[in-house]
């Protein structure tokens, strides 16, 4: 393996983030707009945690005096309802696992250590996040999209709860 192959990698991931990134900025307006608001709050986590791993594919891309491939591995989409949303987060993210654990071994094999140690970092990151995303699919399983839906509205909350 070399260092291009290195490169090439983290582009990839470098735009497999920023897609993801900006597809939970999406998924937070659209769930404001659906009235869960405490929702749309964690997304906008999830948003600032994914540029935050593009920023330190971009880093790590300077550090090999690479020169970063800014966009999307994919357009972001209009999810329909809460478990299209979460059902299509999640094959994000078991794609993004898949990927990054391949480029961990490609890093490892053309000896750059460094990188092998980023694309584990966030590969284990995702893992987090995958998890939580088949929690939330279960429980729409066991409680239903309405009553699952209702934990994230804060419309009628008393102030100070």
């Amino acid at each position: 393996m070399s260092n291009e192959t290195t490169l090439k990698n983290l582009n990839t991931a470098l735009q497999m983030e920023l897609t993801a990134a900006h597809q939970y900025q999406l998924h937070a307006h659209l769930l404001d707009d659906w009235g869960l608001d405490k929702l749309a709050a964690q997304m906008r986590g999830e948003f600032e945690e994914e540029n935050g791993h593009a920023d330190r594919f971009l880093a790590r891309i300077f550090a090999l005096d690479g020169e970063p491939e800014m966009g999307f591995a994919a357009t972001p989409r209009v999810s329909q309802s809460l478990r299209n949303m979460f059902e299509s987060d999640l094959a994000d993210e078991k794609d993004a696992i898949t990927f990054y654990t391949r480029a961990a071994k490609a890093a490892y094999e053309a000896d750059d250590l460094a990188s092998k140690a980023l694309f584990e970092s966030i590969a284990i990151e995702e893992v987090g996040h995958k998890e939580w995303l088949e929690l939330q699919l279960s429980l729409l399983d066991r409680l239903g999209e309405e009553r699952y839906a209702s934990k994230y509205v804060s419309a009628g909350e008393a102030e100070g709860e």
